[in-house]
């Protein structure tokens, strides 16, 4: 599913009209993208946690100039599914 399926699944389900909804879903990444820049977690009751995850400083290999390479210590952003969540995944049944 791509994002403007969802937002086409969005509307019809509530008769709000595309382009609202298209601006709230928009809205929605852009929140979540900057407080995840700001180190700031979020979390959704019922769906998971947006997080931040610390990678530790490493030596790193370039292969084709067979270098090391010192890689600092960074963050990634993360997801993590609640309980709910993952238990109502694991109830689908199994794809054929």
């Amino acid at each position: 599913m791509r994002k403007s399926d969802l937002i086409n699944n969005i509307s019809d389900k509530t008769g709000i009209p595309k382009v609202d909804v298209l601006v709230t879903v928009e809205t929605l990444i852009k929140e979540i993208k900057g407080n995840i820049a700001k180190g700031e977690n979020i979390y959704i009751r019922g769906f998971g946690s947006f997080i931040t995850k610390k990678r530790a400083a490493k030596i790193g290999r370039n292969i084709k100039k067979n270098v090391a390479v010192h890689i600092p210590e960074h963050f990634i952003p993360a997801f993590k599914p609640s309980k709910e969540f993952v238990n109502e995944v694991k109830q689908m049944p199994a794809a054929q």
